[in-house]
């Protein structure tokens, strides 16, 4: 992959510090950041207790040169169960989308996989929102997976 970055344009500036907080965070937690982190695909996933947390930092050019970057978290959380209470599943989906902050579930598209996320632009971000919302999301994700499943088992 070419590198882009150009270290000294604001986008860029602010891109590697969100990059380095995100290292430091893992440290916090006892995370090793080259263990963590894949360089060749610019992105971060670990486990906290029964879910596997990634984190990417999208970078999104648009047509008149401008840039924004957003730092976005996921977690997969459980199959599409095979069930005849899909209408119920879906609900409950989006009721938790309504009752959990910051976080959201969705289901990627042509896929069955529910899927954990939060996302936010990363301009004035700092490190301890960094830390609260990675923090917040990792209890979500490791709660909810557990929750959904034993609420929707896959009836395959």
């Amino acid at each position: 992959m070419e590198n882009t970055q150009n270290p000294s344009h604001p986008a860029d500036v602010q891109y590697n510090k969100v990059v380095e907080m995100v290292h430091c965070y893992a440290e916090s937690v006892g995370l090793d950041r080259h263990t963590v982190y894949n360089a060749e695909k610019l992105y971060w996933t670990w486990t906290k207790g029964s879910a596997t947390i990634q984190i990417v930092i999208h970078k999104l050019n648009y047509d008149n040169g401008t840039r924004r970057d957003f730092i976005r978290i996921f977690a997969p959380i459980m199959d599409v169960p095979a069930t005849n209470q899909l209408l119920g599943f879906y609900r409950r989906l989006l009721e938790l989308n309504d009752e959990k902050f910051g976080i959201k579930f969705t289901i990627l598209p042509n896929t069955d996989k529910v899927w954990a996320t939060f996302e936010r632009d990363i301009k004035g971000i700092d490190f301890n929102e960094l830390s609260t919302f990675i923090s917040d999301f990792e209890h979500w994700a490791d709660t909810m997976d557990d929750q959904l499943k034993g609420q929707f088992p896959n009836l395959n």
